[in-house]
């Protein structure tokens, strides 16, 4: 394994001034698009949709929201908008608090989506939109439809939610085949230049003395990964409107993931 210095421009600060967290976010970025590369392009249609739906100066919960990559493009794109992210990554969280240290639009809060307690924690009683990505297909299907039950009390009327993620058609059982196989032809692609996976990222982290206490209290709560459902994006959209939202349905597509859109 490469040092930090020499593995996708990851760096340590001298001594005593901490992480270089906007390395680390570029390293998280570049590690998330090895699985999906169009990333980018979830999100600037997750941020259109904000804009049209809810203006440009939202209150915004970003959910499961990791180092805060949605709340990074969100101020970027607006720069009105205030974010509260929610996680329980000890890891991820320290790259986010990092990041936006000193900005008094960004709060971050603690806290297990599994315990039906975490809202209490937030600084907000509603919000205009809450966003999350790749992260909820870490629950499985009865957690999850719970959790919408909550999102939908915390979405003002007429705000949105939008869930950008691994949503399957178990009924086309050989194009995912297909989509599946391809996929991994250009991850394997990906990987013989150089990109890191999700394990090599995370024992990067775990090197670093920053982030080394923090990634070890991670696999705690964690182990190496959740093992959650991927239900199709009918399956989303039917639980958001019987949680309470009026109208849900996709607003982009790749083969493998949707962004799905659910407005109260």
């Amino acid at each position: 394994m490469n040092d930090i210095s020499d593995s996708n421009d990851v760096t340590t600060a001298e001594a005593g001034t901490g992480a270089d967290w906007g390395a680390w976010q570029d390293s998280w970025d570049r590690q998330q698009e090895w699985y999906m590369p169009d990333r980018e392009e979830r999100f600037r249609v997750m941020l259109d949709m904000v804009e049209a739906l809810v203006g440009t100066a939202p209150r915004v919960l970003d959910l499961a929201c990791g180092t805060g990559s949605i709340t990074a493009r969100l101020l970027a794109r607006l720069p009105d908008a205030v974010s509260t992210g929610v996680d329980l990554d000890p890891a991820l969280l320290a790259i986010a608090e990092g990041t936006f240290a000193g900005d008094d639009r960004v709060t971050f809060v603690t806290a297990d989506l599994k315990d039906p307690q975490w809202v209490t924690r937030l600084p907000y009683d509603s919000y205009d939109a809450v966003l999350t990505a790749t992260a909820l297909h870490w629950l499985h299907s009865e957690p999850l439809a719970a959790l919408y039950g909550q999102v939908a009390g915390l979405v003002r009327d007429g705000g949105v939610f939008m869930n950008a993620d691994h949503m399957i058609d178990d009924s086309t059982p050989r194009i995912n085949a297909a989509e599946r196989a391809r996929r991994h032809l250009r991850m394997e692609q990906a990987r013989a230049a150089g990109a890191l996976d999700w394990a090599e990222w995370w024992q990067l982290a775990a090197q670093d003395p920053v982030l080394a206490g923090p990634t070890a209290r991670r696999f705690e709560i964690y182990g190496e990964h959740a093992d959650g459902d991927t239900p199709s994006a009918q399956w989303h959209a039917r639980v958001l409107r019987e949680k309470g939202f009026g109208e849900a349905r996709p607003v982009w597509c790749s083969p493998s993931d949707t962004l799905l859109l659910a407005l109260k």
